[in-house]
């Protein structure tokens, strides 16, 4: 068997073999492979960037959705090009095989005589699809096996192809253009009936080795042609193979592969469309309200809450809706708190000018006096307003950035009353505290703290009896540490308890002079009760007699 070389329909990217190239025999330079120069590893990998980052800030929340989940199907839909890659083993394996086949007939036919030879190429060409021709030494065709017998195979007409078949050889133009694929000769029968007509023929002729070529139909299926040399006398044989079933095999899978990917592709559009609306929708209509509490128009704008919703889109529905009633509640809270300042400034200054108006037109001495002492009262009362209004506005912005300490509350109030006394600031009332010998470790800011008690027990002395005590209480339950001060007035009436904590609101006893307290000592108590997390009520006394109780509740440090 002569020796041969095996021409490739092309590179491990391109699905064609070179058109214009005829297998060079073995051992020659033409059929060395190239050599692929190594590659830098580092050089493929890209610099780290944060521009595509920032680009993705472009996009809608929705677009960026369809992307993620339709990036992964793009990558799938890369299968279209591996399929090239198959393509090529096949055609790779059809090479060698028509090699093969050509070399083993050629053998046969080359001690047969010419009857015997005719009817092997009608039984070859018959049995494996097939159409062998057989030129003689001064290449002239002598005998075909398609002359001889009915054709094995004939080409597709692809006048009449119906539109799949359009649409397929469509996909294959395409696939063949996005790799690169070398442009393939077309398959064109020649006029001459020489061996000459055909260039594998004519360098096998030349070469006296076996040649394949591949050439394209009009339809995209690969034709094979191998050409052999037929004994010593200078015969030939060419074989024509129309290797359909590669394109059937690989146009099937091909439109398997796109079948699937569609299907996917549109059922994951659709699932991320339906994912982009449950998360767009309530971000839009939480943004839109956001948008008319922001600029006031709607004064009952209602934030949706998504009850139904326990994902972190509802969560998020629910803090902003909570978010926005509490600013409500504050902007509602500062309005009535200034309404109640100008209120409550408003009545001194009107004393104070109509004293000062007065005080030119007055000769009596006595008379001025008394304006005098009228005049310095109401600077006082303006004093002690602006005072107590300025503390009682800073207690939420100085408890937001406090740093809480363990205090033992005991020591705390034992402190306070020490130093009251010593002040002479009890009126003449006895205090007496029962500690129960708990320990009362809490959480909190000492000076505010202080001011509590403080308050506390100033409200206790101005409503207690002559020489009647003030008891206190401190007692620890594990969870909470619970602060009592209980006097011996008249108490607060139970429909009544809650209206002595809100701002400027003051029920003082007859003997005292009007204008001493501005109505906010128990404001400013429960609300630096609230900020530490605690309560602050009031409440009569367990043991039934006449008086009030108020009662602190810190949480216990444990």
């Amino acid at each position: 068997m002569a020796s041969s070389s095996i021409a490739r329909p092309g590179d491990g990217a391109s699905s064609r073999g070179d058109a214009d190239r005829i297998d060079a025999p073995v051992g020659s330079a033409d059929a060395q492979p190239a050599q692929t120069p190594p590659t830098d590893d580092n050089s493929a990998v890209p610099a780290r960037s944060e521009e595509p980052l920032s680009l993705t800030r472009r996009f809608s929340l929705t677009a960026r959705i369809l992307v993620v989940n339709i990036l992964p199907l793009a990558l799938l839909s890369g299968g279209l090009f591996y399929l090239d890659t198959y393509r090529t083993q096949l055609i790779d394996e059809r090479f060698k095989l028509a090699r093969i086949e050509a070399q083993i007939t050629a053998e046969a036919l080359a001690g047969a005589t010419r009857e015997r030879q005719e009817a092997l190429l009608v039984q070859i060409g018959r049995e494996q699809g097939m159409r062998l021709r057989m030129y003689d030494a001064e290449g002239l065709l002598w005998a075909d096996s398609f002359a001889l017998a009915d054709p094995a195979f004939e080409f597709d007409d692809i006048s009449d192809d119906t539109w799949e078949q359009q649409l397929a050889r469509w996909l294959d133009r395409t696939v063949d253009t996005i790799v690169s694929a070398e442009a393939v000769a077309d398959f064109v029968e020649p006029e001459a009936q020489e061996a000459d007509a055909w260039p594998e023929l004519a360098r096998a002729r030349e070469t006296g080795l076996s040649q394949v070529r591949l050439y394209d139909w009009r339809d995209g299926t690969p034709v094979i042609t191998a050409a052999a040399p037929v004994g010593l006398n200078g015969a030939t044989l060419l074989t024509v193979r129309n290797a359909v079933d590669i394109t059937e095999s690989v146009r099937e899978a091909r439109t398997t592969l796109v079948a699937a990917v569609l299907l996917v592709l549109a059922a994951s559009a659709l699932l991320s469309l339906f994912l982009a609306r449950t998360i767009v929708s309530p971000l839009q209509q939480l943004a839109g309200a956001a948008q008319r509490v922001r600029q006031g128009r709607e004064r009952d704008v209602e934030v949706p809450r998504l009850p139904e919703r326990s994902d972190e889109i509802g969560q998020l529905a629910r803090s902003v809706s909570d978010m926005t009633q509490a600013l409500r509640q504050r902007i509602d809270a500062v309005d009535s708190f200034a309404a109640d300042v100008a209120h409550e400034i408003k009545n001194p200054l009107a004393s104070l000018r109509s004293a000062i108006e007065s005080l030119p037109k007055v000769e009596d001495p006595d008379l001025r006096r008394e304006l005098e002492q009228i005049a310095t009262h109401d600077v006082r009362r303006i004093d002690r307003l602006v005072t107590e209004i300025s503390d009682a506005s800073r207690i939420d912005a100085e408890m937001s950035r406090a740093t809480l300490e363990k205090i033992d509350l005991a020591d705390l109030v034992r402190a306070i009353i020490g130093g009251r006394q010593h002040r002479a600031e009890n009126d003449n009332h006895r205090i007496e505290l029962d500690t129960r010998g708990f320990a009362a470790e809490v959480l909190g800011v000492g000076t505010r703290l202080e001011r509590v008690v403080e308050n506390l027990l100033d409200n206790a002395v101005s409503f207690s009896p002559p020489d009647a005590p003030i008891e206190v209480g401190i007692e620890n339950d594990g969870e909470c540490v619970t602060l009592t001060v209980c006097d011996h007035g008249p108490g607060i009436p139970e429909d009544a308890r809650d209206q002595v904590f809100e701002r400027f609101h003051s029920v003082r006893p007859d003997a005292e002079d009007f204008g001493n307290h501005s109505g906010l000592g128990l404001a400013i108590a429960r609300a630096i009760a609230e900020a530490h997390d605690g309560s602050l009520v009031a409440e009569g006394r367990s043991d039934g007699t006449s008086g009030a109780c108020l009662r602190l509740r810190l949480p216990a440090q444990v």
